[in-house]
């Protein structure tokens, strides 16, 4: 049996040069990789939040962007403040889903659609 050495997301998105300056003021992310084709169009970008790390790339014939109601996974992101970092991501662009609230399970969390299409549950224990 194989042990797993890694595993991210990797975000297919419209416009990654933007979508990677979208992370960087909402998140506090750093771009650690940016790769483009020959086109300019980005094919692989790494960012680093924090601890997290996940991959951005432009939409291509082989991978296309999220469209509508964007795609059915949700990525959960655990901060230390969940407003703020939702309010980062509403001046960013992004559209709110579910509010950050106070649930009943214990934390604090909501639930953003940024504006590349992607799926952000925020919240803080």
């Amino acid at each position: 049996m194989s042990e797993i050495v890694e595993l991210y997301p990797r975000l297919v998105v419209d416009g990654a040069d933007a979508a990677l300056e979208f992370y960087r003021r909402a998140l506090g992310g750093t771009v650690a990789e940016r790769h483009a084709g020959p086109d300019g169009r980005v094919v692989h970008a790494m960012v680093q939040a924090g601890p997290a790390r996940f991959a951005v790339k432009d939409a291509d014939e082989h991978d296309p962007a999220p469209s509508g109601g964007g795609l059915p996974v949700i990525l959960a992101l655990y901060v230390h403040d969940a407003d703020a970092v939702a309010q980062r991501m509403l001046d960013g662009g992004a559209e709110v889903v579910f509010p950050v609230h106070d649930q009943p399970y214990g934390e604090r969390a909501g639930r953003l659609r940024d504006p590349f299409g992607h799926l952000w549950m925020v919240a803080q224990r």
